[in-house]
């Protein structure tokens, strides 16, 4: 992009964010710290069913009430949902957005970086989230690396800092990757940052090598967690003079694998390469939380719910690569008919601003019920992470993360109204109709200010000595 147009971007970004600032903090001073009510909605629980003329009634961004006829408390917003439909806030399992770096490509193992480390609270994609119902997302790592980065959890607090959106106490995870993503990132063709053409293989190449990697890695952070395990042991008998272990920052995170203090959300597609990580994991004595994507997920449905593992895919995208050729679109269904924790995920920052209507689809592709459907894209995905007592239905003591549709969100002709997280209204479709004729203007203005114009013969730009 030329320098021109980035800072345009930029101005126009900037200018965009302020504004969304400045409208977020009247919307706080409205809602009273996170306290609201909903009136006369057709409530979609997810986990308790559907509730005709329903208010919510929500305190200090907590539901505390349910029912008919309620009272706001002073200073609270009150919202007429009459004739539209609240459900839990979306939860999509599997995205990259904000995320300034997805893959760290130059080793096999690089559990030791973290993408909270690179989170980017000014990408566009969070307000376009917004727009879709989604309030919480799981930021992954990419699938360069067979044992890749820590993941973040993140609650879409479009204009917040990132402190203020990383889910609170949510269970940590780290990102896997089985496949083609990992053996083609050998290709002479394909550019790594911060590598050149004609770099060395970088190994493994197959996924015999990838079941390798794993295992050592795994047999390494064994060992370690082993000889932490004997220091503090001694301490605590009162030895002195001991050595204390030196720390390794890339096998920690395996160790609190090992431990069951983070998850494994591992890319696969094919039956054979899920079995094998399945198989892995058993040998070393942990869960793998979730298979993410798990194409051919149906083909060993069984053994995934034996496992105790969850799987997130796609509602019915697949063969764009020879790996994804044996998807069918009923294989959610049919994991969710053998007891799986199954979900939709975007992996893109498009699909997620529709998983509502990827999660529609399961009905017409396996005879999910509405409630089950819902669940793909709520609560389900809460399990998958771990937050499931905080989001992902609409309960008495749960978050207030939810969404407003304007008709049935599995309608192709619903729209979003607003979208709320901890009782605070990050979304409001009205007031974005309402703000357009003005940003339009700001935008308008900052294309013709001097500093976005194009350099020229007789005036050289700002930003070059």
């Amino acid at each position: 992009m030329p320098n021109t147009m980035k800072r345009l971007s930029v101005s126009l970004l900037a200018s965009l964010v302020l504004s969304g600032a400045k409208d977020l903090s009247a919307q706080q001073a409205q809602t009273a710290a996170g306290n609201l009510l909903i009136k006369n909605a057709t409530v979609l629980t997810v986990t308790k069913g559907t509730l005709q003329n329903s208010d919510i009634l929500v305190r200090n961004g907590k539901i505390t009430q349910i029912g008919q006829n309620l009272t706001a408390p002073a200073g609270a917003q009150v919202i007429d949902a009459t004739g539209k439909y609240v459900m839990p806030g979306i939860i999509d399992p599997h995205s990259h957005a904000m995320s300034d770096a997805t893959n760290e490509g130059s080793l096999s193992v690089t559990s030791m970086v973290r993408i909270q480390d690179v989170l980017n609270p000014t990408d566009v994609a969070i307000y376009r989230a917004l727009a879709g119902g989604v309030t919480t997302i799981n930021v992954l790592h990419g699938s360069a690396n067979t044992i890749g980065g820590q993941n973040s959890v993140v609650k879409l607090k479009w204009g917040r800092d990132v402190d203020q959106m990383l889910f609170p106490n949510a269970m940590p995870g780290i990102k896997f990757a089985l496949g083609e993503n990992v053996t083609r990132k050998n290709s002479q063709q394909i550019q790594i940052p911060g590598l050149t053409t004609g770099r060395a293989v970088r190994y493994p190449t197959t996924r015999m090598g990838q079941e390798e990697v794993i295992r050592d890695a795994f047999t390494r952070a064994r060992d370690y967690k082993a000889q932490w395990d004997d220091y503090k042991a001694r301490v605590a008998k009162g030895e002195k003079g001991l050595v204390t272990p030196a720390r390794d920052l890339e096998l920690e995170p395996l160790v609190e694998v090992l431990e069951g203090k983070r998850f494994v959300h591992a890319h696969s597609y094919r039956s054979d390469e899920m079995l094998m990580l399945l198989n892995v994991a058993k040998e070393f004595g942990f869960t793998v939380k979730t298979l993410q994507h798990g194409l051919e997920g149906y083909k060993i449905a069984s053994e995934i719910a034996q496992a105790g593992t969850g799987l997130s895919s796609f509602a019915d995208e697949w063969s764009y690569k020879i790996e994804a050729y044996d998807a069918i679109p009923y294989n959610v269904a049919i994991l969710t008919r053998h007891g799986v924790t199954a979900t939709i995920n975007s992996d893109s920052d498009e699909r997620m601003r529709r998983l509502n209507i990827d999660a529609a689809k399961l009905m017409r592709y396996g005879g999910l019920t509405e409630d089950e459907a819902l669940k793909t894209i709520t609560y389900n995905g809460a399990v998958q992470l771990g937050v499931q007592d905080r989001v992902g239905s609409i309960e008495v003591g749960k978050d207030a993360d939810l969404a407003i549709f304007n008709s049935h969100p599995l309608s192709v002709y619903a729209n979003v109204d607003k979208t709320i997280i901890d009782g605070e209204v990050f979304f409001d479709r009205a007031q974005d109709l309402a703000k357009r004729e003005q940003l339009a203007k700001e935008r308008a203005d900052l294309e013709k200010a001097p500093e976005n114009q194009a350099p020229n013969a007789t005036r050289r730009p700002p930003f070059i000595p």
